[in-house]
């Protein structure tokens, strides 16, 4: 779907520019003079009040590569599990929207085509309580930052309006990741807003590393091992590396 035919053409659209003023406006104010640790939290609050038609969202950032995502926020429950969820498998809307750069939406989870695309994300998603995901990339210079997800509990596509806010919240949201990011004088301190995230993609890091160690395999093939136990056990990739690095899972017993 191309983000070009829904925000309009090269004229500039009135409707579309008030739109777009109005989201930056609510951004703006939700966070102005917040402490960095604060911003995620009422940037969550803000994107529910601007995005009704979702159940609920989340907004993860990623890594060097695409699976090394982690959870910036989310609005709820069900929106933090699909988001571990696919990060865990490896497949589903969030990583396709990074991959490609472009929306990813599936409508109904239950029903091909979507359950033929992601089969493991599919029934995991419909079982955690969504019927329709739709991702948008925070497209950065030369990759994706992350992406804004959004579930509903019933399956049904958004309309245009609906695809159009949400591609200017995506949009909003990349310059606040940006803007958060160079934001600290503190050059220790420059991803505090993000504190949280990095932990987590560090702890996974790490225990791929150990992975690596303990296996003799690539960097690659302990990624999938730690997916994989973590798939088996119905848990998250960074619940399975928090128990490798304090060694109170060996993946050589299995």
């Amino acid at each position: 779907m191309a983000g070009d035919d829904l925000l309009g053409d090269g004229n500039a659209d009135q409707e579309t520019d008030l739109e777009r003023a109005r989201i930056a406006h609510e951004l703006i104010a939700a966070v102005r003079d917040l402490a960095p640790s604060k911003v995620p939290e009422s940037l969550c609050r803000a994107c529910v009040t601007l995005l009704p038609a979702a159940s609920g969202l989340s907004v993860s950032v990623l890594g060097d590569r695409s699976e090394t995502g982690v959870l910036l926020f989310a609005s709820d429950g069900v929106a933090a599990r699909l988001a571990e969820i696919q990060y865990t498998l490896g497949e589903g809307p969030c990583m396709e929207a990074a991959r490609l750069r472009a929306p990813v939406f599936a409508a109904d989870l239950t029903r091909v085509p979507d359950t033929r695309r992601w089969p493991l994300f599919a029934v995991q998603a419909a079982q955690a309580g969504a019927r329709a995901s739709f991702s948008l990339p925070l497209a950065g210079a030369g990759a994706a930052l992350g992406t804004l997800d959004l579930y509903r509990e019933r399956p049904g596509s958004l309309d245009a309006a609906q695809i159009r806010t949400a591609m200017l919240v995506a949009d909003a949201l990349t310059l606040a990741v940006i803007a958060l990011d160079h934001a600290s004088p503190d050059p220790e301190g420059v991803v505090t807003w993000l504190a949280g995230a990095e932990a987590d993609r560090e702890e996974v890091h790490q225990a791929t590393g150990m992975i690596m160690v303990q296996l003799g395999v690539s960097a690659e093939e302990a990624l999938l091992r730690l997916r994989a136990r973590a798939f088996a056990q119905a848990s998250t990739s960074v619940e399975v590396a928090r128990a490798v690095i304090d060694r109170s899972l060996d993946l050589r017993d299995d």
